[in-house]
């Protein structure tokens, strides 16, 4: 078991904090393994070593917010195909169309759920995703 986990235990239930993989200022854990799924926290463009953000284009700014994502899930021995649901917060409505040009080529089929909000980020952010997984299997496996 990594040594990345803080590990809490009551009966047989087992609940692992995640605090590695992309970092950040404010006061959250990066993900959270509870029984099988792992729930990660809101993931934008920042670097990953010291949390600070990383302005840049739209398309900039989603890759880095899935790289940090897929940082965090390696972290707890999983992949983008362990992830079965996501929400997507989208800055600027004209953006949606490259957000689901992108969103593929992360995400393939099965495709996870997902839910995208527009226009709820504060202005120095286009993105973020947050999402749960499912540790023992893939979509693919499913």
């Amino acid at each position: 078991m990594s040594h990345f986990y803080k590990k809490f235990k009551k009966g047989d239930n087992m609940i692992k904090i995640i605090t590695t993989g992309a970092k950040s200022v404010l006061p959250f854990s990066p993900a959270i393994k509870a029984g099988d799924f792992v729930y990660v926290s809101g993931q934008a463009s920042v670097d990953r070593e010291n949390g600070s953000v990383i302005e840049g284009t739209f398309e900039e700014e989603m890759r880095r917010s899935i790289e940090n994502l897929e940082v965090i899930l390696k972290e707890a021995g999983l992949t983008l195909d362990h992830v079965i649901n996501v929400k997507g917060y989208v800055a600027d409505q004209k953006d949606l169309k490259e957000y689901n040009k992108i969103y593929p080529e992360y995400f393939t089929n099965p495709l996870p759920t997902r839910s995208t909000i527009v226009k709820v980020l504060p202005t120095f952010l286009k993105f973020e995703l947050d999402c749960v997984a499912y540790a023992p299997n893939t979509r693919q496996e499913g």
